[in-house]
């Protein structure tokens, strides 16, 4: 069994927002995922997908999204991403996979989905140099959930999970990088980039935890391999 991640599908199959609009990189991009996905993903692995699924506004309108996932082979371990507006509450998001027979598909929303020997753990996170009050109870609300999914991860060996980076050129969003210390993780990875941002993406070892960018453009649109 093999681990993989990607984020920031963009999927778009009952929306009027193709991606490329945003240049000719991002061309067919959800038919180049499918079949890079096809050729390296089997049926008993995983892939976590770090938010920004679809632009859908409402649930019913991620339907196709949601289908064209969930026709792609392995476990999907599922977070919401900045732009996943028809994200509900984990509780309606298992019920709605269970009721429409995605049974491929999982949440990671405040727990763990254990793959293998390994606990998969994170949360949304939050850009670190938003400041406000408001901006700092979306990072403590944040942490927390952070918290509660390493925490559920038990004494398994964590991999962390973000869809904002948590480290920047500069600086970071030190209250997640604080508890992804306090629990010994050694690999995160997060998404949200693109572009020209891309190119100043934290990939490499800091302090100990290793960060890498699973955006989908910033992997060329192929399923990223993090461990077999």
């Amino acid at each position: 069994m093999k681990l993989f991640a990607i984020g920031d599908l963009h999927l778009s199959h009952s929306s009027n927002k193709p991606m490329s609009i945003f240049g000719p990189n991002w061309d067919n991009h959800a038919e180049r995922i499918a079949a890079a996905w096809r050729e390296r993903v089997s049926d008993e692995d995983a892939v976590l997908i770090p938010g920004d699924i679809s632009w859908a506004m409402q649930l019913d309108e991620a339907r196709l999204d949601i289908e064209y996932i969930a026709a792609l082979p392995g476990k999907k371990v599922i977070m919401r991403g900045n732009h996943d507006y028809w994200w509900t509450t984990a509780r309606k998001m298992e019920l709605y996979l269970t009721e429409n027979g995605f049974d491929t598909m999982h949440i990671l929303h405040n727990n763990a989905c254990m793959v293998g020997d390994y606990a998969l753990c994170g949360t949304r996170g939050w850009p670190f140099d938003d400041t406000n009050a408001q901006d700092a109870k979306i990072m403590a609300r944040e942490v927390g959930r952070l918290r509660m999914s390493l925490q559920a991860g038990g004494s398994a060996q964590k991999i962390a999970f973000l869809h904002y980076p948590p480290v920047y050129p500069g600086g970071c969003a030190q209250p997640l990088v604080d508890i992804l210390h306090e629990f010994g993780v050694q690999q995160c990875y997060y998404g949200h980039l693109h572009g020209k941002s891309i190119r100043g993406a934290i990939q490499r070892e800091v302090d100990g935890i290793r960060y890498k960018l699973v955006s989908a453009d910033g992997l060329h649109f192929c399923p990223y391999k993090i461990c077999d």
